[in-house]
């Protein structure tokens, strides 16, 4: 997908998503041919021409300028993250850059000293397109005990959430609602996608993603931007059974693309004593980085 078309695309599905009636305006008499806005009405209520609306909608207006794309984000009464989506859109459009030779990504050091530092909170590092850089015992307990710890350590075997997620089904069973998880997936690969277009892992993940997962292309023709900072997340664990969990994405200031993501348990609760019995469980075993599968539910 060209960056002309992914603006393109992306303005198309927010005027269809939006009708008249949620701006205010009063529909035009007679038979409306399309599900949303007309193009006439959006190009109007942005105050811009209609037949330059068109050009963007086409793909074939050369350059959006942050001015023109906010007009169109105000008359469509964008929230914050679908406007900077749209800007970062118009942005690699003006830039018109080109995919990037694929590098292996180096974990930052100190996130990982961070990681070590919390070995008492489950814990682990992705990147943009969401490979699982490192993680610590509990993270790696919780979220992914049937999978080698050591797997993170090299490029070519890292685990990574989307997949699993998608294409896993023990890592799906772990999802009491899997649906919000996976659109939150969704929305956050969208809006990583947006920031960086020329990441070639990412897009390959996606057009993988998008030929064997039909629910994930299902998902991402919606176009739904989210990024991840606060969740409230209801597992199913295979060993000690039913917790929630708060997950919460911090952004590195020295690797701004690598986000820590911690989840914690609320004091007292039985979430917390479903977390204790689960280092307790991964405590012997940390020498050897695999939780036995042989223990009982709990």
């Amino acid at each position: 997908m060209t960056d002309r078309t992914a603006l393109a695309e992306f303005l198309r599905t927010l005027r269809n998503r939006t009708t008249p009636e949620s701006l205010g305006l009063v529909p035009h008499p007679g038979l409306r041919r399309v599900r949303g806005l007309r193009r006439e009405e959006l190009a109007q209520l942005a105050g811009l021409s209609v037949s330059y609306y068109v050009s963007l909608e086409q793909g074939r207006a050369l350059h959006a300028s942050a001015d023109v794309l906010r007009a169109i984000a105000r008359a469509l009464k964008l929230d914050e993250f679908e406007e900077n989506h749209l800007l970062d859109l118009g942005a690699v459009q003006a830039q018109r850059g080109k995919r990037r030779r694929r590098r292996t990504e180096r974990l930052d050091p100190h996130l990982l000293e961070l990681l070590h530092a919390i070995p008492d909170v489950p814990a682990f590092v992705h990147g943009p397109s969401l490979d699982i850089l490192a993680w610590n015992r509990l993270g790696h307990a919780l979220y992914a005990p049937h999978v080698d710890h050591d797997s993170v350590e090299s490029p070519a075997t890292r685990p990574n959430i989307a997949r699993l997620v998608f294409r896993d089904p023990e890592a799906r069973a772990l999802y009491v609602d899997w649906h919000a998880k996976a659109e939150g997936l969704v929305g956050l690969l969208r809006d990583n996608a947006g920031k960086d277009p020329g990441n070639t892992a990412l897009s390959d993940l996606i057009g993988e993603l998008s030929v064997y997962s039909p629910e994930f292309a299902g998902l991402w023709t919606k176009h739904v931007v989210r990024p991840c900072s606060v969740l409230v997340v209801p597992l199913r664990h295979p060993h000690v059974g039913e917790m929630t969990v708060t997950q919460q994405a911090l952004n590195s200031v020295s690797s701004p693309q690598q986000v820590l993501v911690v989840a914690t348990v609320a004091p007292t609760s039985p979430s917390q004593h479903a977390l204790r019995m689960l280092a307790s469980l991964a405590a012997p075993l940390a020498s050897s980085h695999a939780l036995d599968r042989s223990v009982p539910q709990h």
